[in-house]
């Protein structure tokens, strides 16, 4: 695949904003952009992956050194983030990073990958989590979960569709219930008084691997983070509303980094939390850590609360997904690399409304059919096999400093962070590869399929 160096409007088409594509309106400020990348990443796999990790990594030490090093991986990813932001500061994110530094071509896979796989998937998986827990008070049954999951999105993607302001203001709402309601959880453990998870020792006796546990392999350890990385997923997609952010070159990237910490802190607080209440064993075969935890410390009520904290939180990532994906779609379409009613901007909310249409209803299908859960499983090694290549942009990106769109600061670290970033994303995709070489291989043939579409649309530009 050649590389090419490319203008900063792409030689495909422009951006949007540009004389080809309708301009946005800049409504999202640095509040409503950290709640973004906060409310984005802090969703319902929080109160359940611990048990996740906890079966590869059988140590409370071991879990909380996953959880780090998952933290600085997804900081050092919102690093080159941020100075890509800062480069092109317009709608698309990575769509645009990999086009802009790497390839056109690979910009398509990207957003590709995104509507038919990854970025739906999120918004179909995340949307019956939120459905299964409103049954668990509501009682209805499979029927019942996927209708209310498809109600959600249709919801959500309609408060989008009136505007970026309702949903971004949606969206610091949700986020910041979310996190008075960990900040709760975190105060009721450390204010009422508990046995702890092995009635003598707390954290010192869990901190044991259980007896008959296997031992920690670098494999398993890695699939650990893998899972960790799943609970950080998203923190990129504020980077796709860029085009609706004010100053987006400075706003996108302290919100990135504001966001990040915010996320990783919180974490390491929520797995202390239920490590001190419950043993390392309960922890492993729980299917609702959180709400054990919450269970064990003050009865059933506290279940039911940590409940509606997992349905506040869904509802979080669902909107923030949502809210995102259409902004990608909307920037491969100016560029002549997507259908061209997806690059409309709706005259009176400024939305790109068929966009958010469109990714309703593929969303929707996605949950009626229950294929959701096969696309699910890719996410991990779709997305940071493309971060890798994104990293490497930056890094190509360097050393034309010649080029217009060169960042004018360097990142912390630099070129340490961006090194560091690909070989542990690398990692991460082959690791998780090797887990599961079928799965793995559907995935990356849906991703592959793509390159034709590519080069049919880069041929259909060239006869007009």
């Amino acid at each position: 695949m050649k590389l090419a160096a490319l203008p900063r409007c792409g030689r495909l088409g422009g951006l949007p904003g540009s004389a080809t594509c309708p301009a946005l309106n800049r409504s999202i400020g640095l509040l409503h952009a950290t709640a973004m990348v906060v409310g984005i990443i802090v969703g319902a796999s929080i109160f359940v992956q611990p048990t996740e990790i906890s079966r590869h990594v059988p140590s409370v030490t071991g879990m909380f050194l996953v959880w780090v090093l998952a933290g600085l991986l997804t900081f050092c990813g919102a690093l080159v983030c941020a100075e890509l932001a800062a480069a092109f500061p317009v709608t698309g994110g990575v769509y645009v990073f990999l086009r802009q530094t790497v390839s056109p071509a690979l910009g398509f896979l990207w957003g590709w990958a995104m509507f038919w796989s990854v970025h739906s998937g999120i918004i179909a998986a995340t949307s019956v989590i939120f459905a299964r827990y409103i049954a668990w008070f509501a009682g209805f049954g499979d029927l019942g979960i996927r209708i209310t999951a498809i109600a959600g999105v249709l919801c959500l993607s309609g408060v989008n569709y009136v505007g970026v302001r309702p949903g971004s203001v949606v969206q610091t709402a949700i986020t910041a219930a979310k996190i008075l309601g960990i900040v709760l959880m975190l105060l009721a453990v450390a204010l009422i008084p508990h046995s702890g998870p092995a009635a003598h020792g707390g954290l010192t006796v869990a901190a044991t691997t259980p007896a008959g546990a296997p031992g920690i392999g670098f494999r398993e350890f890695v699939l650990a983070i893998s899972a960790a990385l799943f609970a950080f997923g998203g923190w990129h997609m504020v980077t796709y509303a860029a085009g609706e952010t004010r100053a987006p070159d400075k706003t996108i990237p302290r919100a990135l980094l504001i966001g990040t910490l915010t996320v990783a802190a919180c974490y390491l607080a929520m797995n202390a939390a239920c490590l001190s209440v419950l043993p390392l064993d309960r922890v492993m075969a729980s299917r609702h850590v959180a709400a054990d935890a919450a269970s064990a410390l003050v009865g059933p009520r506290g279940g039911a609360a940590v409940s509606v904290l997992v349905i506040i939180s869904s509802l979080g990532v669902l909107n923030g997904v949502i809210l995102a994906g259409p902004r990608v779609y909307l920037a491969m379409a100016c560029d002549g690399l997507g259908l061209r009613w997806m690059s409309a901007v709706h005259a009176r909310f400024h939305t790109p409304h068929q966009a958010i249409l469109a990714q309703a209803i593929w969303a929707s299908i996605l949950v009626a059919t229950g294929t959701y859960r096969a696309l699910f499983t890719r996410v991990i090694y779709t997305e940071w096999f493309f971060f890798a290549l994104m990293t490497a942009g930056l890094l190509r990106l360097r050393f034309r400093p010649s080029a217009p769109s060169t960042p004018a600061r360097r990142a912390f670290l630099y070129p340490l962070v961006p090194v560091v970033f690909i070989i542990s994303s690398l990692a991460v995709v082959a690791n998780q590869i090797a887990a599961d070489p079928l799965e793995s291989a559907k995935g990356l043939l849906l991703v592959a399929a793509g390159l034709p579409v590519y080069y049919l649309l880069v041929r259909r530009q060239g006869s007009h």
